[in-house]
């Protein structure tokens, strides 16, 4: 995938917002429903360039660039979903927005998911995509990679869509490889989201690729913590989770580009809507 892929000729409206010791960007595209989107890790809004017109066609788009990603830039403090979900409190306050909406992919995921544990009444409705509850829930195989996401593996990744796009929008582009340590140490963090999941008080889609970096199993699990996918939905649909949650599989997909897929921005317009009528 290259960055152009990533990227739309539609460019929204680019601004910053200092709030919780940030100076955190965002772009603004549409009207309607304001609806936060929330990139993955060593990525930026600009991921979501394919499907943000789709989105924008019914709802007020607000593309975030998180700490250290994108047009924003670090400060000092660890790349942390909990920290950074502060940042999107603070930014919903800032804008005076009336529960927006939160749509999140890998730890953007997480950052939305966080964010809707702790100020529900600040949020209308949640779509995660690609969670992991825990690190070992992903392929075994994808444990080492991981482990090698630090500040010298920079030159290795000169040609990857993360590193282009970093270098043409980051403020401090020789920043990349701290970026790299940061995201590193995350990953390496032991984690269990398991209960932040079963907190959730607003309505909540989870959606995954087919073939995404954890099995479709492990969504399932996600889904069965939100009351899905323990009996039979109801010719009324009386059987379906309570609180309206629902999980999406997206066919034909991965990890590394259901974001930008037109299915993506369906299920999540599909689910939206039909949490708003």
């Amino acid at each position: 995938m290259t960055t152009t892929e990533w990227t739309t000729d539609q460019n929204g409206d680019g601004q910053y917002a200092e709030v919780n010791g940030i100076n955190l960007y965002y772009e603004t595209i549409g009207d309607g429903r304001p609806l936060i989107l929330l990139h993955g890790g060593l990525g930026s809004g600009e991921m979501f360039g394919p499907v943000r017109p789709a989105l924008a066609e019914s709802h007020q788009v607000i593309a975030v660039d998180l700490q250290g990603h994108g047009r924003t830039a670090d400060i000092d403090r660890p790349i942390d979903v909990s920290l950074m979900a502060d940042d999107i409190a603070a930014l919903i306050d800032h804008l005076g927005l009336d529960k927006p909406d939160l749509v999140g992919y890998s730890l953007g995921g997480g950052v939305a998911l966080y964010a809707a544990a702790k100020v529900p009444e600040k949020v209308g409705r949640l779509v995660v995509a690609s969670p992991n509850l825990r690190p070992d829930d992903i392929y075994p195989e994808m444990r080492p990679q991981q482990g090698q996401v630090n500040a010298a593996a920079a030159e290795l990744m000169k040609d990857t869509p993360m590193y282009q796009l970093y270098q043409r929008v980051a403020p401090r582009p020789e920043d990349f490889p701290r970026l790299l340590d940061k995201i590193g140490a995350l990953m390496a963090q032991g984690y269990d989201h398991t209960e932040v999941v079963r907190s959730l008080q607003v309505p909540t889609m989870i959606v995954a690729a087919d073939a995404d970096m954890a099995p479709p199993s492990h969504h399932v699990e996600i889904f069965k913590l939100l009351d899905g996918g323990l009996r039979d939905g109801g010719w009324m649909g009386e059987g379906r989770p309570k609180g309206g949650h629902a999980l999406a599989i997206l066919p034909g997909l991965t990890h590394y580009n259901v974001f930008a897929s037109p299915l993506f921005a369906a299920a999540t317009l599909a689910f939206l809507d039909d949490q708003a009528s």
